[in-house]
């Protein structure tokens, strides 16, 4: 069987994690919570940067910081993972979904202006495969209606737009590190603090609603719940397991670009002539290669395509589906139709992408889907 994915071991993960048991501290916020935070504020320039057991957990951090609440308004696309919205939901928002792109299942931006009320409070900008989206466009119109910006860069590590890293570029950005992302601990997350004003309260959320991190850098003689909150950040365990992922960044990245290199090339002789949509990198975003696609003609064609390559002992998968029309929420959407983000739904198929897909593999996938069609 050819796995739809499968998580990449750089060999120094349980070594890591020995290394955290035996100094006898593994709760959150060790030597390896600050080895992996301090990389990322290095790197990528983000202000303040705290790990998180789920990027679900960034959002929902995102939310209580921004003071979302009943009646709030969020917009972002429907094209999205639950978490996007659930955050949101959760603090009592009301979200206002918007369609995705016809060349790109990353959301539209030129639909936002038409979504904004004066309930509106942030927009989501979800950075669909690592791919960016027109960040220009929508931090020009938060700063015109005087709205937060949440990047959702849940698979957009190492990814930009014109040079930023993405997840910088909003007054927030939430990350994954989950098994399926290009740099995973299992389960993992992270967010970005961009806007000064969030540094100090997003570190008391983290930490259950107290003043915990800062009793133990010596800046205040005892500390005590001062906030809301909840247990956000990790263990050492999982930081540990991280930061052998860090060290290989740039092996894994290299590898999978070569991976996502190949499907292009072998693949888009045969989509062109049937028509059939290949990812799509707009001129200002960088491919950190997550993820590779096909967007079938209709369900029918995708239904057959998942069969063959199933027979053949390879998983594909579909992704998204529309949240507006989800069981959850199409009873209280009341918004247009969103005729790409269900197109996307029907019709985009996912293919195996990992950092072990060899060449014999990539070939036996490639030669099925063009042998299918």
């Amino acid at each position: 069987m050819i796995p739809f994915n499968k998580p990449h071991l750089t060999g120094k993960e349980t070594a890591y994690i020995d290394e955290a048991v035996r100094s006898g501290k593994i709760s959150g916020n060790g030597k390896y919570t600050k080895k992996c935070q301090e990389f990322f504020e290095k790197r990528y320039g983000f202000h303040k940067c705290l790990l998180t057991t789920s990027c679900t957990d960034a959002l929902e951090m995102a939310a209580l910081l921004l003071d979302i609440k009943p009646g709030d308004e969020v917009i972002m696309p429907s094209y999205t993972f639950v978490s996007t919205a659930l955050a949101f939901v959760r603090q009592g928002a009301v979200i206002r979904f918007i369609d995705s792109r016809a060349e790109h299942p990353g959301m539209d931006e030129d639909e936002i202006k038409e979504a904004i009320s004066t309930k509106t409070k942030a927009i989501v900008a979800v950075h669909y495969a690592g791919v960016a989206c027109d960040m220009d466009k929508i931090m020009g119109i938060a700063e015109k209606f005087k709205l937060w910006v949440v990047e959702d860069a849940a698979p957009a590590i190492d990814a930009f737009y014109k040079g930023q890293p993405l997840g910088s570029i909003g007054h927030l950005g939430c990350f994954s590190f989950h098994e399926t992302k290009n740099i995973q601990c299992g389960e993992g997350g992270m967010l970005a603090i961009n806007h000064t004003a969030f540094g100090k309260r997003a570190e008391i959320i983290w930490e259950k609603g107290t003043n915990r991190a800062e009793f133990f850098r010596g800046e205040v003689n005892k500390y005590g719940w001062v906030d809301t909150g909840s247990s956000f950040l990790p263990s050492e365990i999982t930081a540990a397991f991280l930061w052998a992922q860090l060290e290989n960044l740039d092996d894994i990245q290299q590898k999978r670009k070569i991976i996502w290199k190949t499907y292009f090339e072998t693949l888009n002789p045969w989509a062109t002539a049937l028509n059939i949509q290949l990812p799509f990198i707009p001129h200002y975003a960088t491919n950190n290669a997550h993820a590779f696609y096909l967007v079938c003609k209709d369900l029918e064609q995708r239904t057959t395509l998942i069969n063959e390559l199933k027979k053949q002992n390879i998983l594909s998968v579909f992704h998204y589906l529309s949240l507006h029309k989800s069981p959850y929420y199409k009873g209280i959407y009341n918004g247009i139709s969103l005729k790409h983000a269900d197109r996307y739904a029907d019709c985009l198929l996912r293919l195996p992408m990992y950092y072990e897909l060899g060449e014999d593999e990539l070939k036996k996938i490639c030669d099925v889907i063009k042998h299918t069609f």
